[in-house]
């Protein structure tokens, strides 16, 4: 169904019926997305107070047929957050609506606004004597509500689970304008379909989430980090299986990297400090967080031994104090910043069968030889199967000499992923970026579906439009 622009007179309409400070001019930052790929647009840009406010904004654009882009922090790598074509959306940013309404420390949740910032809910979280566990890179700036719309992942996938996983209930406004007073507490609520689920990684297609009930976890008593140099990533995955064996869910992340990746550092960002005097070709960043009574630094030396015996490792370092700690894992997080800066010609947040990871890593490399003289960084979260591949230029040449070659690699690598039962996006959504992918790889039926559920839901197609479903 077309739409209509948010034009002069929407804008006017929406002027009579909210106060003044809830329109405002539209800024250049509300209109970019972090890769650069696209640059939005906006016709008129609102910033309501509270849940009603958005409803009226829903319901005003449902009546003038005008489509809707909710916007969290803009973080996002899928440009979900921008419309670069098109009629004109209204762009309905929540970052006024950061109120934490409630911690219930003795059922571990707590119940905040979309807008507010991930940061800040951990710091929330903190100082009730709880732990926010969704940790991601842009998390000083990520808004929640943004991060469930897009199932965000992250650092402690492995032990926590993503953003799916550490929601309770929603408050949302569907795209008829309704409010979905659904923010439950409950653990176990079994009274038909889970909105909350159909909600949670739909981009903002199927409504706008207010507001959730979130799950919290105790904090560690103890944190031990350290990272380990392995032969191969199958013998990364035998030192998981050890680990697991040994400390159980106490593994709070598992994250391989590349030897590439490494180098990317030594390349661009000299200044970062690595842990060993050559480049490992795979290596392996390991944190146990324990309960009391049980030392991490020593089940990581336990872990090393049993490790080094079998020839599942070949060196390591275990942190000695905080400040080694964060080195370690400012290391992992400087990586994705080096591929910026080197340029990739495509990049790939793919999951694989954990089992299957090392036979893809072996066959990806394969796959690329044959397009051309690329590099591969294939690092990421080992233990939930999520890998970031992401294929660069040969060492002095720009991503700009292979610009033709970028829908061919996508397209080879995609094709070896969909062939292994893996998933094209893990935990960055689809979004715009992957929407044709989406249509390529998914199951008939699955998308079947979606188009049944979306055109139930949203039967004037303002949410959102041109994202997840083209």
């Amino acid at each position: 169904m077309d739409l209509n622009p948010a034009d002069a007179r929407f804008a006017a309409r929406l002027a009579e019926l909210f106060p003044e400070d809830v329109l405002r001019p539209v800024a250049p930052r509300y209109l970019e997305e972090p890769r650069g790929r696209w640059h939005g647009q906006a016709g008129v840009l609102a910033l309501p107070h509270d849940t009603t406010q958005v409803a009226q904004l829903v319901r005003a654009a449902g009546d003038a047929r005008v489509g809707i882009v909710p916007y969290g922090g803009g973080t996002g790598l899928v440009g979900g957050q921008v419309k670069p074509d098109g009629p004109a959306p209204l762009l309905i940013s929540l970052e006024r609506m950061t109120r934490v309404r409630g911690i219930y420390p003795t059922e571990n949740v707590m119940v905040a606004e979309a807008g507010a910032i991930l940061a800040d809910l951990q710091a929330a979280a903190a100082e009730a004597g709880r732990l926010f566990p969704l940790s991601l890179a842009a998390e000083g700036s990520a808004r929640i509500g943004g991060n469930l719309s897009t199932n965000a992942g992250g650092l402690n996938v492995l032990r926590y689970g993503n953003a799916r996983d550490l929601c309770l209930g929603l408050e949302a406004v569907l795209p008829n304008g309704e409010i979905w007073n659904g923010l439950s507490r409950l653990r176990k609520d079994n009274t038909g379909y889970d909105l909350r689920d159909l909600l949670i990684g739909a981009e903002g297609t199927l409504g706008i989430i207010t507001a959730a009930s979130l799950k919290l976890a105790p904090i560690p008593a103890a944190l031990g980090t350290a990272i380990m140099v392995v032969p191969s990533p199958a013998a990364a995955l035998e030192l998981l299986s050890l680990a697991r064996e040994q400390v159980a869910e106490g593994i709070s992340a598992f994250e391989l990297i590349n030897g590439e990746g490494l180098r990317f550092l030594t390349e661009v960002l000299p200044d970062v400090r690595q842990p060993f005097d050559g480049t490992p070709e795979w290596s392996v960043l390991i944190e146990f967080g324990l309960s009391s009574g049980l030392n991490p630094q020593e089940q990581l030396e336990h872990l090393f031994a049993r490790a080094l015996e079998r020839g599942v490792v070949r060196d390591g370092l275990i942190a000695q104090s905080q400040a080694q700690r964060h080195e370690l894992w400012m290391l992992r997080e400087q990586i994705p910043a080096a591929n910026r800066l080197i340029g990739s010609v495509s990049s790939h947040d793919i999951s694989i069968p954990i089992s299957s990871i090392p036979e893809f890593i072996m066959r990806g490399r394969e796959v690329v030889a044959g397009l051309g003289p690329f590099r591969i960084n294939a690092f990421g979260h080992l233990g939930d199967g999520n890998l970031h591949y992401n294929v660069f230029p040969p060492k002095g040449r720009d991503r700009a000499d292979f610009a033709t070659m970028t829908p061919v690699v996508k397209r080879a690598v995609h094709d070896l992923v969909d062939e292994m039962d893996g998933s094209i996006s893990a935990e960055h959504g689809i979004g715009r970026l992957k929407a044709d992918d989406l249509q390529r790889y998914a199951d008939p039926a699955k998308l079947s579906a979606m188009r049944a559920i979306k055109s139930a839901l949203d039967p004037l197609g303002i949410m959102n439009p041109g994202a997840v479903l083209v």
